[in-house]
């Protein structure tokens, strides 16, 4: 396995690795990486939490397009799994089952640059330049993830909580679909070799947990005084609306895949990899 960015992560460093920003390649340097390397197929893992519309657009829309051009121009139909997001199909409204054939939507920045990106590769492949599969994930958890997540941030929040302390948490009455990231990554490995082309999949557990649960979970993985953590009503202020919950049927269909990772067990893994993640001396 090759893995390509602009600077490795530490908990990636078994694989061969070569530093490149793809969103500012050319096809042709592409191309050669690709060929150098034998390459067959590829999974675009990249993905902004930026917050403005130019670093969503980069990398979101420009990436893309630019490992479009880069695959077609080995002259070889190389498979591309482009790990989406359920946030291109917009808000839907509470108790929808997200299928494959909902129309998208999309409302905010997030959900509309990541739709863009997808369907440049989805028509790319449908025009025989490559072979694509779109993987439409719901929320992530699970060991290094990002943190710049909902999760991401709570779970550094109770790391830097002092022996002793009181914190508060905005949490709002909202409902979302979360996957363990090794669960994705097994999702992303089965399309590489999966029957079919220029197809969208959901990736997700099917199920729309509360929020509060899942901050629930995270505190009591963390150890910490469940008294000395208050959850504050708040509004829904984030990239998916209220509720999200995938239909997975044709994950199990086409790819043979199921989620496999209950989530408590996502959230401990998540909080034990931001720990080790911590410079000597933890965060205080």
């Amino acid at each position: 396995m090759l893995a390509v960015a602009r600077r490795p992560a530490p908990h990636t460093r078994a694989h061969a690795f070569v530093p490149l920003d793809v969103a500012a390649a050319g096809p042709g340097r592409l191309a050669a990486l690709l060929d150098a390397h034998a390459v067959t197929a590829v999974v675009n893992a990249t993905g902004g939490w930026g917050t403005t519309a130019e670093k969503m657009r980069s990398a979101h829309v420009d990436l893309p397009r630019r490992l479009a051009a880069g695959c077609a121009a080995t002259g070889r139909r190389l498979r591309v799994v482009q790990m989406g997001s359920i946030h291109e199909y917009g808000p839907v409204e509470d108790g929808v089952l997200i299928g494959e054939d909902h129309v998208p939507g999309p409302l905010t920045p997030y959900g509309a640059t990541k739709r863009a990106g997808s369907e440049h590769l989805l028509a790319e492949s449908r025009a025989g330049r490559i072979d694509a599969l779109v993987l439409r994930a719901v929320n992530v958890c699970g060991p290094h993830t990002t943190t710049a997540s909902f999760l991401g941030v709570v779970a550094q929040r109770l790391r830097a909580l002092a022996p002793g302390g009181t914190l508060t948490l905005d949490v709002a009455a909202a409902r979302r679909d979360f996957v363990d990231v090794r669960d994705l990554a097994g999702a992303a490995v089965a399309a590489l070799t999966a029957p079919g082309r220029s197809r969208v999949v959901n990736i997700g557990r099917g199920e729309a947990v509360p929020m509060a649960d899942l901050v629930d979970v995270l505190v009591k993985v963390s150890g910490i005084d469940p008294a000395a953590v208050r959850l504050r009503p708040a509004k829904v202020t984030s990239k998916g609306g209220s509720w999200t919950c995938a239909d997975i049927r044709l994950a199990a269909d086409l790819l043979g895949w199921r989620p496999l990772i209950p989530l408590d067990a996502s959230l401990r893994a998540m909080w034990e990899a931001a720990g080790a993640a911590e410079p000597p001396g933890g965060t205080g």
